[in-house]
C-alpha cells in the first residue's frame, strides 16, 4: 500500500506490510468459533522525524494497530520492521527492538501507578533495560523531567499530586527514558482540557524536533491531526481506505468515508462553511461483514458493483484510496 508513497527510505524506522490481527470468538454451545478481523491489511512506512496520524471511528482498528506496533500483541499475518530489523512473528522480540518503540496512553489518570513515585516510574525502565549506575540514572531522570517541563523535586511525588497535563508529561517522560525511535501516541490529548492540549502538542512537537522521533498519532480529533500530522491513514472496519499527506487529505479527500469524517471538522476561516455529511446506520458487525466494500451499506454513492469485491488501495491524485468509484 505505502510503497507508492514518497518516503525517505534511508531513515525509515517503522514499516508495516499487510499487517493483520484476527481474534477467534466463541459463538455459543456447539457453535463453531468465528473470526473477528480487527486488523486486515495495513501497510505504511515511517521515517525519523515524521508523524503518521491514524484516524477513524471507534472500532475501526486504531488501538489494535497500536498494540501490534508496540509489540504488545503478535500480528496474525504480515510483516513489521523496526529500525531496519524484522520482528519475527513466532519469536519473542529482543530487548533492543522493544526499547525502540514506546507508547503513551490516552488516560493520564489511569496509565501511572498510584503507588509509585515519579522517580520510581522513570527509573524502572532503566533498571530493567540498562546497566547504568545509580548516579547515572539520577541524572537521566532529572534531565528528562526538565525536558518535559517539570522540576527535579517532582520526582519524589506521587501521581495524585499532579494535574492531568502534568501527568501526561510524566507519561511522555517515561516513554522517552529508553530513547526510543518510534513513539505511538494513543489519543494522548483527548482526556485533557483545551488549553492543556495545546501545551502537550507543543511539547510533542518540540521533542520530535530535538530527538528526531517518529510518531504514530492515533486520534479521532481531526483538528489536532491537521496540526500535527505529516501523513494521514484513514481506517474503516479494520482496513485502510485512504492514505495521503496531511494537506492533500484535508483539502481533497477522495474516499466517501473520509469526506464524511472531515465534513464534521469545524472551519476556522470566517465566512466559510462546510456541508455536513451525515452517515446513515452503524458500522457493520465484525462477526457478519457485508460482501464487497465494508462501507457500501452506509455509502450514498454505492453501486451494485461495490458489493462484489473488496477494493484495495490504488493511486488517486496525490494519495491512495480504496474505492472503485474513485
Amino acid at each position: 500500500m505505502a510503497e507508492n508513497m514518497a518516503e525517505n527510505t534511508t531513515a525509515v524506522v517503522l514499516k508495516a506490510v499487510n499487517l493483520q490481527r484476527h481474534y477467534p470468538v466463541r459463538q455459543g454451545f456447539m457453535q463453531p468459533p468465528a473470526t473477528v478481523r480487527a486488523l486486515n491489511g495495513v501497510s505504511f512506512s515511517l521515517a525519523a522525524g515524521e508523524t503518521l496520524a491514524v484516524v477513524g471511528e471507534s472500532g475501526c482498528g486504531k488501538s489494535t494497530l497500536a498494540r501490534q506496533l508496540t509489540l504488545i500483541e503478535t500480528p496474525t499475518a504480515g510483516e513489521l520492521w523496526l529500525d531496519g530489523h524484522r520482528v519475527e512473528p513466532q519469536r519473542r522480540p529482543d530487548a533492543a527492538l522493544r526499547r525502540s518503540v514506546q507508547i503513551v496512553f490516552q488516560n493520564p489518570y489511569g496509565s501511572l501507578n498510584p503507588r509509585k513515585t515519579i522517580h520510581q516510574m522513570l527509573e524502572e525502565p532503566l533498571l530493567l533495560n540498562t546497566r547504568q549506575r545509580r548516579d547515572e540514572r539520577q541524572r537521566a531522570i532529572a534531565a528528562m523531567l526538565e525536558r518535559v517541563g517539570l522540576r527535579p523535586e517532582h520526582a519524589g511525588r506521587y501521581p495524585h499530586m499532579f494535574s492531568g497535563g502534568q501527568r501526561q508529561r510524566i507519561a511522555i517522560a517515561r516513554a522517552l527514558m529508553l530513547r526510543p525511535k518510534v513513539v505511538v501516541l494513543d489519543e494522548p490529548v483527548s482526556a485533557l482540557d483545551l488549553s492543556v492540549r495545546a501545551q502537550i502538542l507543543n511539547l510533542l512537537t518540540e521533542l520530535q524536533q530535538v530527538l528526531g522521533l517518529a510518531y504514530v498519532f492515533i486520534s479521532h480529533d481531526l483538528s489536532v491531526v491537521r496540526r500535527i500530522a505529516d501523513r494521514v491513514l484513514v481506517m474503516y472496519f479494520g482496513r485502510p481506505v485512504e492514505y495521503a499527506d496531511s494537506e492533500t487529505i484535508f483539502t481533497r479527500p477522495q474516499h466517501p468515508y473520509t469526506e464524511a469524517l472531515f465534513s464534521a471538522t469545524p472551519v476556522a476561516e470566517v465566512g466559510q462553511r462546510r456541508e455536513r455529511i451525515h452517515l446513515q446506520g452503524e458500522p457493520p458487525s465484525p462477526l457478519n461483514p457485508p460482501p464487497g466494500c465494508p462501507f457500501q451499506p452506509r455509502c450514498a454513492l454505492a453501486e451494485t458493483r461495490c458489493g462484489q469485491a473488496v477494493p484495495e488501495l490504488h493511486p488517486a491524485g496525490a494519495g491512495q484510496v480504496a474505492c472503485i468509484l474513485r
